[in-house]
């Protein structure tokens, strides 16, 4: 939660210096227990459709690795928001810009780290850090199973 709180300092802090109006964004992110024990915690980055998220499709991003955060995903690819180099300084503060081409326009997303040790998700044991194909599609269908529970549609 405390990532949430701030990425919207950062974004707010920015929106007023790059002009860009930024009309509402549901950004909620969390840990979710899977596996044995729910030794396994995947942490997540939802965001909800810009266009109608009750009937828009719910998505489920994960980056390409393992290894690589879905922040990449989130910041770099088919987020809402990317970096707007030409006004951000070396060594400042980013500056953030909207992305018209955002699959947040018409689904709701949720962007995984996956697997355990991937970005913000990690193990309670060691042998969560052990991870097959078979284990990690598993432990994906399992979050996926929970998450949809935990969203409000």
């Amino acid at each position: 939660m405390m990532l949430f709180y701030v990425f919207t300092l950062l974004l707010l802090s920015n929106v007023a210096a790059s002009k860009s109006i930024i009309n509402s964004l549901l950004l909620e992110t969390g840990y979710i227990g899977v596996g044995e024990l729910e030794a396994v915690q995947l942490f997540y980055y939802f965001i909800e459709s810009e266009r109608s998220p009750e009937d828009d499709p719910l998505v489920l991003w994960l980056t390409g690795g393992p290894g690589c955060s879905a922040l990449c995903g989130l910041v770099y690819e088919i987020g809402p928001l990317s970096f707007d180099y030409a006004k951000s300084s070396v060594g400042g503060e980013p500056v953030f810009a909207l992305n018209p081409y955002s699959w947040t326009k018409i689904a709701n997303i949720i962007f995984l780290d996956a697997p355990a040790g991937t970005g913000f998700s990690y193990s309670t044991t060691l042998e969560g850090y052990d991870v097959s194909d078979t284990l990690s599609a598993a432990q994906t269908y399992e979050f996926l199973r929970k998450v949809r529970e935990s969203l409000y549609f």
